[in-house]
């Protein structure tokens, strides 16, 4: 009888509030509702309040059933891989460097994929956590946004794939019977590079057609820069894609194995070759050009000088990202201590501008030191954590 009389004491400033101030409450929901639905729907009233009013999303079960089958499939193959790899003696092989130097480019390629629709996946698990409407702030279509499960089934469907294809090229490589067919035993990361490009096109309604193609969109977005108005999505991407210089480096080794013919004899030239040196240096800079172009386009868009600065940034990246290449290919003392201050004047750069101006954190006079004032994360030491991890 006490608990319930003191649940009743407690509802009472609730009704009471809502007695006294649920009409004016209610008129500012509408003058809510009639505000975005002008300014971010086109005066599409059904459009606006779909976006305000936005119904759960419906797990699928074949999604989770799926992800767990494929996870399962991705661990169990990489311990037949070590199995494999230790019970052929692979490790002391006399043609294991050659096998690495050719082999591990090709399939690295898939682990820069897979690692980093992970780390999406986690991005999307913690804006939902917190309540970041990133359906909205990206510009998906209704019900069309992808969720932590789907990027997780994305990641694990393609590390299944990649180490299904290194087990089939070991075991052709390793077995009697097949060590004559040399030559399509090298095709295999090649036809699974096809088969995933395949899918990224695909024009039917199957595997997220929708987000394929925002993707495609994007990054004919970053690729056209400047030529097209910024968008967040288009910047955001340009700014994932500055993580995979060595996945582009992968896809460019591709490009010359396949192409000049070394998987015939499973031998690397590329790096005696002048175009693909070339083209090391260049593919290394192209993400950062991007952005660096996007910068200058928001400059004459917005006239915002911030935007002009954040240009230098990407600039100094770029000069930095060609000297630790210019080190990488020609060695020397001299090329060494110049890779390492460009190297030293951008992170300086990069970090100060992440952590103060993109971030928001460092305030001295914020109500949570070093900070500021609105946080996301309740917990504090996550962003310190956060700081001290960025470089």
């Amino acid at each position: 009888m006490v608990n319930g009389s003191m649940k009743v004491r407690c509802f009472k400033p609730s009704s009471h509030f809502l007695l006294r101030y649920g009409t004016q409450v209610t008129k500012l929901m509408e003058r809510v509702e009639t505000t975005f639905i002008k300014h971010f729907s086109n005066s599409n009233r059904r459009k606006g309040l779909n976006i305000l009013r936005p119904q759960a999303k419906r797990e699928r079960h074949r999604v989770t059933f799926t992800l767990g089958f494929l996870c399962g499939c991705t661990v169990a193959f990489l311990f037949a891989l070590v199995l494999v790899t230790h019970a052929r003696n692979i490790v002391n092989h006399e043609r294991k460097y050659q096998y690495m130097e050719t082999m591990f480019p090709l399939y690295s390629l898939f682990g820069f994929i897979a690692l980093h629709l992970l780390m999406y996946a986690a991005n999307i698990y913690f804006w939902k956590r917190y309540r970041v409407n990133y359906p909205f702030i990206f510009g998906f279509k209704e019900g069309t946004e992808l969720g932590c499960k789907d990027v997780l089934l994305l990641s694990f469907g393609v590390a299944v794939f990649a180490i299904a294809g290194a087990l089939a090229n070991l075991a052709m490589e390793m077995d009697p019977k097949t060590q004559r067919f040399k030559e399509f035993t090298e095709l295999v990361p090649q036809a699974l590079l096809g088969l995933f490009i395949a899918m990224l096109f695909c024009p039917f309604n199957i595997i997220f057609r929708s987000n394929r193609f925002f993707f495609l969109r994007c990054m004919f977005h970053c690729i056209c820069a400047p030529l097209y108005k910024v968008t967040l999505p288009d910047f955001f991407l340009a700014d994932q894609l500055t993580s995979q210089v060595q996945g582009f480096r992968s896809l460019e080794f591709y490009i010359c194995y396949y192409g000049w013919g070394d998987y015939k004899n499973r031998e690397n030239t590329c790096k005696t070759n002048n175009l693909y040196n070339t083209l090391y240096f260049i593919i290394a800079a192209i993400p950062y050009w991007s952005r660096f172009l996007q910068c200058l386009r928001r400059l004459y868009d917005e006239r915002d000088g911030m935007q002009g600065i954040n240009a230098l940034k990407y600039f100094s990246t770029i000069i930095a990202v060609t000297m630790r290449t210019a080190y990488d290919l020609k060695q020397g003392i001299g090329w060494k201590a110049i890779a390492f201050i460009s190297s030293l004047i951008a992170a300086i750069f990069g970090t100060y501008w992440d952590l103060v101006i993109d971030w928001g954190l460092l305030q001295k006079n914020s109500k949570n030191r070093w900070l500021r004032d609105k946080l996301l994360v309740p917990h504090k030491s996550v962003y310190f954590v956060a700081m001290v991890s960025k470089r």
